[in-house]
């Protein structure tokens, strides 16, 4: 009954519903007592041979009557109890996208993208059904049982009625024994669909590679493991929904032989009429809907509660960004400038950054380069805020990002990332995703900018082609040009380009970079590459190394320095003439 009690916040929020539900639920166990009496009534008249044809008709009418107020009162609870249970899924559901929403890059590295949607589908639908089914089950099973054992104990005999309840106690002892052991059970088997699930996303998305790799036979075998593993794992659950069922059932019988037993002694001894014991009788099998509903019931808690335990733990990681109360609600402008002594990723031993010191100023751009792992989209990332740095400090317009409120900080950056996604929508969607309601003429001037529009011209559908899934029908340079495009749009204070030009060719290239020169002149520009061609205009160039500023400069003075940004200059340069044939 834990689970109830911890869904006590949304009865009290629904409680109107509930309330009229629950009223509903135990005026129709009130009228289930009714035609067994009657039944009973009619069996001693015809006993006693006193039964005529207008109290037939008079008792057929009552139970005609009967019938159809119990017919419209359960049409009613149902709506109000399961369609309160359907709320409870939208709210959980949308907690869950919010929060999934609100929380930083960290919490992604925690938690695989298959275990997140097997939280908002499999999991919330386990609750949905304990605060629908769960509740029916609960006040239908004390209502109706308690009910008719009162019908039965003060209408017919309560010696007989005490005999018949004397199995309930060890129903009442298994079934809580089982539900102990469906709890831990049906964790492990949502556990392992977590695991199923995020192997099922991960190919689909990863698919030309295993593909390319050949791996098609390896990845189908590691699927059929996993997949046998939740098979496993929800057999185990089965074995033991499979005890409710026949535990209840020999409960029942037993009984039922009680009843009959001692009942016909008691007719014989003439302390029962027939018409009674018949009564009795269909009292009792009234009962075996509460019986197999008990034992049902925990079952239902015990898989609600495990699956409300794994949302809640989910809804309770906070953010490792914290906003301050008094944050500014502005959008920052200005120099920029890093005071970074150091940075380490959370759960890391190393630092990934150290003694980074440098200023950039409005209307500038600056050039990150450096080998694979230098740093340079960890730099990026702690400018956006998508980690924080403790050892250290970033000022914007003179203040530190951290005063600014996140959502205002973000909105002075426009960021291409190195892994440029597109949604499943149309190109001219993807460009304006920032801007929906924005002129169209503007979303052609940002793809002009970022040298796509004459692509999306030749499609047939031109900015109504769709991209299909993380816009899967384009080319890589497309995407990575429609990115930009999205990015430029917003036309914003500073534009982070990350490694986001690697996909198109020189020409391609240059013709962006020239734009970005002419429509940016007072607006701040950071771009981190591996092709020196895409920096080497920047007013500032830093050089990473091991996570530490190796050298910086303009390109003329890196390459009068001599040092790493002239060998990777040259090697480029060779490689440019080996490419062309010399």
């Amino acid at each position: 009954m834990r689970v109830f009690f911890q869904l006590s916040w949304f009865f009290k929020q629904e409680k109107r519903a509930y309330i009229t539900g629950i009223l509903l639920l135990l005026i129709v166990a009130f009228l289930q007592l009714i035609p067994p009496k009657i039944i009973g009534i009619i069996v001693d008249e015809i006993h006693q041979k006193s039964l005529t044809s207008v109290k037939l008709l008079q008792w057929l009418l009552i139970l005609i009557i009967t019938g159809l107020m119990m017919y419209i009162f359960r049409y009613f609870w149902r709506k109000m109890i399961y369609g309160s249970a359907v709320k409870l899924a939208k709210e959980l559901r949308n907690k869950l996208y919010n929060h999934f929403t609100a929380m930083p890059q960290s919490f992604y590295q925690r938690h695989r993208v298959g275990d997140l949607m097997a939280h908002a589908t499999n999991d919330i639908q386990a609750v949905q059904q304990t605060a629908g089914s769960g509740v029916l089950t609960l006040v239908d099973s004390l209502a109706t049982g308690g009910m008719v054992i009162v019908a039965m104990a003060a209408a017919i005999s309560w010696k007989l009625t005490l005999i018949a309840l004397i199995p309930m106690p060890l129903m009442a002892m298994l079934t809580n024994w089982y539900g102990k052991l469906l709890h831990q059970r049906f964790s492990n088997a949502q556990a392992a669909f977590s695991q199923l699930n995020d192997k099922v996303q991960e190919s689909v998305t990863g698919i030309k590679v295993i593909k390319s790799f050949g791996q098609e036979k390896e990845n189908i075998g590691d699927f059929e493991s996993q997949s046998a593993n939740v098979v496993s794992r929800n057999i185990a659950v089965a074995k033991v929904d499979s005890l409710y069922d026949p535990t209840i059932s020999v409960i029942v019988a037993v009984c039922f032989l009680l009843s009959i037993g001692f009942g016909a002694k008691f007719v014989i001894q003439g302390e029962l009429s027939l018409g009674e014991l018949i009564s009795f009788t269909t009292y009792l099998g009234l009962l075996v809907w509460p019986m197999l509903a008990f034992g049902w019931l925990f079952n239902i808690l015990e898989r609600g509660r495990a699956s409300y335990e794994r949302i809640l733990s989910l809804l309770a990681e906070k953010s490792d960004l914290y906003e301050k109360p008094d944050a500014l609600d502005i959008v920052p402008s200005g120099n920029i400038e890093f005071r970074l002594n150091s940075f380490t990723y959370p759960g890391e031993d190393s630092p990934v950054l150290k003694d980074i010191y440098f200023r950039v100023k409005r209307g500038e751009t600056v050039g990150i380069v450096g080998r694979t792992g230098s740093g340079k989209t960890t730099l990026l990332k702690l400018l956006l805020r998508e980690f924080d740095a403790e050892d250290g400090e970033i000022l914007f317009g003179g203040r530190s990002i951290k005063d600014y409120k996140l959502g205002k900080l973000r909105e002075a950056f426009g960021y291409v990332p190195q892994d440029h996604f597109l949604f499943s929508a149309t190109i001219r969607e993807n460009i304006t995703f920032s801007s929906p309601g924005i002129e169209h003429e503007k979303a052609y001037e940002a793809a002009k900018a970022a040298n796509i529009h004459d692509d999306i011209m030749q499609f047939p559908d031109k900015y109504e082609t769709m991209t299909g899934e993380r816009g899967v029908s384009l080319s890589g340079g497309q995407k990575q040009r429609v990115s930009i495009a999205r990015a430029l749009l917003l036309d914003p204070e500073v534009l982070v380009l990350d490694d986001a030009l690697s996909a198109v060719d020189a020409k391609t290239e240059e013709g962006i970079l020239r734009v970005l020169r002419e429509k940016r002149q007072n607006k701040t520009t950071i771009i981190t590459s591996h092709r020196l061609s895409s920096i080497a205009h920047a007013n500032l160039i830093l050089v990473l190394a091991g996570g530490t500023i190796a050298e910086r400069g303009t390109h003329d003075e890196l390459i009068e320095l001599g040092g790493l940004y002239k060998d990777m200059f040259e090697r480029q340069q060779l490689e440019a003439q080996v490419e062309q044939g010399g």
